[in-house]
């Protein structure tokens, strides 16, 4: 960049930077060859009602305009639309052109696009510009994406609860008007993710009039390994209620557990945090997908910016869906959903303002526990609050104590003798300071109160069944210590009460399947590897002996 550049100058280097990483090749009016490469951008085309700042060519064939513009006019982009707009409709020189589709208007920084095949066209805010190939595609159809969801007819009854016909039927309606965003909340077990795979089969059924598919990708967004796990094996199982075959068997699913993407997938799968770390070019380690971005407290000040990568353009995908979308989509990860040129759809049973807003208020869904309860989709549930002095004031170790001091790793204990009287508050338990007749008091008060919560549960014999519980911990050595007094208190046995967390010696899958489907264990204690959204069917009970971190 030279320093006597004008702002103008400044952004068409910057455009043409952009263009040729998206694989484009730019060149002058002077030296025309629409032949070198398959898409060609020509600077400063002559029309008849004006030189156009760029020409798009596609296979020597022209489909499109850039209108480009200094950086200051970012704040005005909108008041350019219309001259942009009669260059697209224009005659180019020497051609017997048809208007041209695909209109851009781009400052460098910002850039708006629109499908003027569209049917009420609309700009949108893009990252950069789409591959020629992209725009070679879109032009063997004889619809655009948004003129083809016009064609959505009314979704099937058979099989599908009167809340999730609601969610499918309103979803497509914001399809249809051009809504980019929509918000899908579904209580918890009302099957918010089969909702969403039958409207992604039903998007990818789409074709124009002759015979083309109409989407291609879909991504379905999670924040933990789990969730994707999880997620998969309902596509794989999924059943449409139209075909004897199964999803699997009509379109691929591919869960990505790696940089390598294949572009012939129709489903993707994958965390936000391995999808923000493919648009940095960088590799990421599986145990980094355990834990939901949520919980982690530290945040960069400076967010590093998500810049273009060719291997996953903006338009790899059309539709996003964003499973638990109340919790980590913000903050840094917000700007791998604003990379893609794609529809987004959010998944929750509990938004809240922010949710709200991310969505721009278009909820298409409503459907709160208290409906599912009296629909018989949910069972209804009682709070019972079991509070110790220790929980709620903290307390005091005294001078002149012996205290056991443990090493947060390797667990090996010393005694140390206390110099001087040390306060703690409740927020350091369990993890500065451990009070283990604290956690006994809570769990000796739990098992007590089980059979009055569950007066049913008492066999012919007399003996009471502990129902199925999940406990919440706060770390994995808070989850060992309660493990520990779990089964001491109930008076059982290994197999009784185990650990499901990505750190526990035996397969944390393989405990959570014994969890799911076999007698025991009883009692499960997990930190960060369930979490909403996990279906374990047999659940009945949950005891947290951590902070609540749901805003609902």
């Amino acid at each position: 960049m030279s320093i006597n550049q004008t702002p103008e100058q400044i952004a068409r280097d910057n455009i043409d930077r952009q263009l040729n990483a998206c694989g484009w090749m730019v060149q002058s009016k002077s030296k025309i060859n629409l032949h070198a490469a398959l898409g060609v951008a020509v600077r400063e085309y002559q029309t008849d009602v004006g030189p156009a700042d760029y020409v798009l060519f596609v296979e020597g064939k022209p489909v499109g305009i850039i209108e480009a513009k200094r950086v200051e006019e970012g704040q005005n982009i909108t008041a350019h639309e219309n001259q942009a707009e009669r260059y697209a409709m224009g005659k180019l020189k020497y051609l017997n052109n048809d208007p041209l589709p695909f209109v851009y208007v781009s400052t460098g920084e910002v850039t708006t696009f629109t499908d003027h095949r569209d049917p009420k066209p609309r700009a949108r805010n893009v990252f950069t510009f789409h591959r020629p190939e992209t725009l070679r595609d879109w032009r063997k159809r004889n619809k655009s994406l948004r003129a083809a969801l016009q064609d959505l007819s009314e979704p099937p009854t058979q099989g599908l609860r009167e809340c999730q016909i609601n969610a499918i039927t309103n979803l497509e309606k914001s399809f249809k008007a051009n809504k980019p965003r929509a918000l899908i909340q579904m209580a918890t077990g009302s099957g918010k993710t089969y909702t969403a795979i039958t409207s992604i089969y039903r998007l990818l059924k789409l074709k124009d009039d002759n015979g083309n598919n109409i989407v291609r990708r879909v991504l379905f967004l999670v924040d933990t390994k789990n969730l994707g796990e999880q997620a998969e094996q309902e596509f794989l199982s999924y059943l449409p209620n139209d075909d004897s075959r199964k999803f699997s068997e009509l379109y691929g699913v591919h869960r990505l557990r790696s940089s390598y993407i294949p572009e012939d997938s129709h489903v993707y799968i994958s965390t936000i945090q391995r999808l923000y770390a493919i648009l940095k070019g960088e590799e990421l380690d599986e145990s980094a997908e355990e834990e939901n971005p949520h919980e982690k407290k530290w945040q960069p000040k400076e967010v590093p910016p998500v810049e273009y990568n060719p291997q996953l353009p903006i338009e790899f995908f059309d539709f996003i869906f964003i499973d638990e979308c109340h919790r980590s989509i913000y903050n840094l990860w917000m700007q791998v959903l604003d990379y893609f040129d794609a529809f987004q759809v959010g998944l929750t049973a509990t938004p809240d303002a922010r949710t709200y807003a991310y969505f721009q208020q278009n909820m298409v869904s409503e459907y709160s526990h208290e409906m599912a309860v009296a629909d018989g989709v949910n069972v209804g549930y009682d709070v019972f609050l079991i509070e110790t002095k220790v929980t709620k004031e903290g307390a005091v170790i005294q001078k002149g104590q012996y205290v056991e001091k443990r090493d947060k790793l390797t667990r090996k204990k010393r005694l140390e003798l206390q110099d001087e009287d040390q306060e703690y508050s409740p927020k350091h338990l369990d993890k500065g300071v451990v009070n283990p007749n604290q956690i006994r008091t809570i769990i000796h008060a739990f098992n007590e109160m089980l059979p009055d919560m569950f007066p049913d549960r008492y066999d012919e014999e007399g003996n009471f069944e502990v129902p199925k519980t999940l406990i919440f911990a706060k770390t994995d050595s808070h989850a060992d210590d309660i493990i520990r007094i779990v089964r001491e208190e109930f008076g059982e046995g290994n197999r009784f009460c185990k650990k499901v967390t990505y750190r526990s010696d035996e397969d944390p899958k393989s405990v959570l399947a014994q969890f799911r489907n076999d007698y025991y264990p009883r009692i499960a204690v997990t930190v960060d590897m369930i979490a909403t959204g996990t279906d374990v069917k047999p659940l009945e009970c949950l005891l947290f002996m951590r902070d609540v971190k749901s805003r609902n």
